[in-house]
């Protein structure tokens, strides 16, 4: 079965945009475990704008003991700034069980790429290895048509999470079919390389099906945007459990 991280850092944008603590991180959180998922993702951001250092220590705290897991993604090479203390550094006070590696810039508004491995491999290689030292599974996030997939294994990677934006895209179109099979291409050559293969990014309800049907062996996918939006009409503890339904292969 395909593990459900939720990532609620569209929790965290509504509760800043008022102030105070309203919508609650945490309640969100506690509600998606209790619904079945497997764990919780957070991308805190330099520019603080959803998710903040204190967030990642708190639901380190709740996921204490938990079997669901804590999942940090982020920019490795972005430094410290104001009360984020990089990524790397809010790692080794949460210790999640996974760090996902993403090559962002403060001005995206959310990722959209995977690393250029033969540009940043030499530069991730020592950050791994510290991740490691302090227990935390490494994914990197990767594009499916990367020429450099193999170089994750080889710098000591644990994971790659690929990026399934473009899929989201084709299949809103109707023609999700390249996409599908550069995606499932990518997770094979991951594979074969003694790799893992997460995926993230535009997945929902609609094409999540599709996706883990085509794409073998998906350990985990990450799903924000979409699952918040849904939970808006359904509930956030129905829409959580429609998605577990999807990853364990229900109507598949």
């Amino acid at each position: 079965m395909t593990v459900l991280s939720v990532n609620v850092n569209k929790i965290a944008v509504l509760r800043n945009s008022r102030g105070g603590d309203m919508p609650s991180v945490l309640a969100a959180a506690q509600t998606c475990l209790a619904a079945g998922c497997g764990g919780i993702t957070v991308h805190p951001r330099p520019d603080q704008r959803h998710i903040r250092p204190q967030d990642v220590l708190d639901l380190a705290q709740l996921l204490a003991g938990s079997p669901a897991e804590l999942n940090i993604e982020g920019n490795p090479f972005a430094p410290p700034r104001d009360a984020y203390p990089g990524l790397l550094a809010l790692c080794a006070a949460a210790k999640p069980a996974q760090a996902t590696l993403v090559p962002d810039s403060d001005g995206q508004i959310t990722s959209d790429h995977g690393f250029d491995l033969c540009r940043d491999a030499e530069r991730l290689r020592p950050l791994i290895a510290e991740l490691h030292e302090m227990g935390c599974r490494v994914s990197l996030f990767m594009d499916a048509d990367s020429p450099d997939i193999e170089l994750a294994a080889e710098i000591g990677a644990d994971r790659i999470e690929l990026y399934t934006g473009p899929y989201a895209e084709a299949f809103e179109r109707g023609d999700a079919a390249r996409q599908l099979a550069l995606c499932a291409q990518a997770a094979r050559r991951a594979q074969a390389v003694g790799l893992s293969v997460n995926a993230g990014h535009d997945l929902n309800q609609a094409n999540l099906g599709a996706f883990l049907a085509q794409v073998p062996a998906v350990a985990e996918v990450s799903i924000g945007h979409a699952l918040i939006g849904e939970a808006l009409y359904a509930g956030l503890a129905a829409t959580v459990g429609a998605y577990t339904a999807i990853c364990a292969g229900e109507g598949r």
